[in-house]
């Protein structure tokens, strides 16, 4: 019969977890946290090539999917069925996808289908065992892709990781990015993480046929965001069929497709990253 656990063995625990959190992240140099306003702007699209983008730049990388209730990494990534092994120290291995080393609720639900029904301290809690629990060993970057808003997730990420180098954030090119950027500009400004940028996702489309311009979602709201809240513009991402296919076979766009418009404009803005992010 197992002892029922006192409050003196859950704080004891707890305390453990908290050491071993601080211990993982001396480990890493870099921490940026991906964010968005809103729902629908491809910020896990724009998480995976980024992670992509630093490890072909020679960089050491994790990838941590921190969307409790509705994890899409698995599926761009790859890893769907795949799940992550007891380490023999102790904790868990992350999965590795082409020397990335990644964690998404989707590695650990044997049930893909199965509904995360959490409260704020469970999932909380969730986050706390992916920074804590994961041998992440040493690393350059760790990218951790946020769920949109400025809820549970996001903010449990921000105070275990107050050092975190900043946030990056994922808008689109309407005006209404404005509106959506600031929320998450203040967000970041009232938990003191430093703004790293914004990036403009789905910023025009080139006609496969004639080959001119056609701007489907208008351009340059997220630089006038930028502008507005005076905040670093990263760049813009332009649409590409091939993004959503590469997304739904499981791969990076930017590892298979480097040298086209968008593939290009992603590594220039993991470039900038790589330049604001790099101390002396």
């Amino acid at each position: 019969m197992n002892k029922e656990q006192t409050p003196a063995d859950r704080l004891a625990q707890q305390e453990m977890l908290d050491a071993a959190i601080r211990d993982n992240m001396k480990r890493i140099k870099h921490k940026l946290i991906v964010m968005s306003g809103k729902g629908g702007v491809g910020k896990s699209t724009v998480s995976t090539n980024l992670a992509y983008g630093l490890m072909m730049s020679g960089f050491k990388v994790g990838l941590m999917d921190t969307d409790i209730h509705g994890p899409s990494l698995g599926k761009m990534l790859g890893i769907e069925g795949k799940f992550v092994q007891p380490a023999d120290q102790g904790g868990l291995l992350p999965i590795e996808v082409n020397g990335i080393k990644v964690i998404t609720m989707a590695s650990i639900m044997q049930d893909s289908d199965a509904p995360v029904i959490w409260r704020g301290p469970l999932k909380m809690g969730a986050i706390k065992q992916f920074l804590g629990d994961i041998h992440w060993g040493d690393l350059d970057y760790l990218v951790i892709d946020s769920p949109p808003g400025t809820g549970d997730e996001p903010l449990s990420v921000c105070q275990l990781i107050p050092e975190a180098d900043g946030s990056l954030i994922v808008t689109t090119p309407q005006d209404v990015a404005l509106i959506d950027s600031r929320k998450t500009v203040r967000f970041s400004q009232a938990l003191k993480i430093p703004i790293l940028g914004i990036i403009e996702n789905m910023s025009g489309f080139n006609c496969p046929h004639c080959n001119k311009p056609i701007d489907l979602f208008k351009v340059g709201g997220g630089e006038k965001a930028a502008k507005t809240l005076n905040v670093p513009f990263l760049g813009r991402i332009p649409i590409d069929p091939q993004i959503v296919e590469t997304s739904d076979s499981g791969e990076a766009y930017i590892y298979s497709y480097a040298k086209t418009e968008a593939g290009k404009a992603m590594q220039e803005i993991v470039d900038r990253i790589v330049k604001k992010t790099k101390k002396d």
